[in-house]
């Protein structure tokens, strides 16, 4: 399984706490596909939601193709999450009643299809987000002392 990294969401690991993940398809169109190849794709804002046992991606930036003509895509429109009906039902029943949201992690390419990969996740607290960032720091730490070692 060949797979190409396009685009990632950095900022998702620091301010949610991801639970679960989903691999799930897009629905795009010519200029976009072109364009996600490219990685003109921003993933910072976005998030996914559901409606009508249909989910949805909302916010995902794609900048308009270069070489493409008046036809063009919107660079914010709502693009359709390729998702089987049963994961969806799975994801009403988790996500709802426990205030979780959905949050698009990466976007890449997998057997020359564009996936989109889910995640189940819940905000996090400032006293979170320090209590990681403390937890980072610690283990980078220990293995620059390791390295160290070596090194001598």
């Amino acid at each position: 399984m060949e797979e190409r990294i396009l685009s990632t969401n950095r900022q998702a690991e620091h301010h949610y706490l991801l639970l679960e993940r989903w691999e799930a398809g897009l629905a795009l169109t010519g200029t976009e596909v072109k364009a996600v190849r490219n990685g003109t794709v921003n993933l910072k804002d976005s998030y996914a939601t559901i409606r009508n046992g249909e989910a949805w991606l909302l916010n995902c930036h794609i900048s308009p193709y270069e070489y493409g003509n008046r036809q063009n895509h919107d660079p914010l429109r709502k693009r359709k999450l390729l998702l089987h009906r049963q994961e969806i039902r799975r994801l009403i029943g988790k996500a709802e009643p426990r205030g979780l949201t959905l949050i698009p992690t990466k976007m890449y390419l997998k057997n020359g299809r564009i996936k989109c990969e889910i995640a189940l996740a819940k905000g996090k607290k400032l006293y979170d987000k320090r209590e990681t960032e403390r937890r980072k720091t610690a283990e980078k730490e220990a293995r620059q002392a390791i390295r160290q070692r070596r090194i001598v």
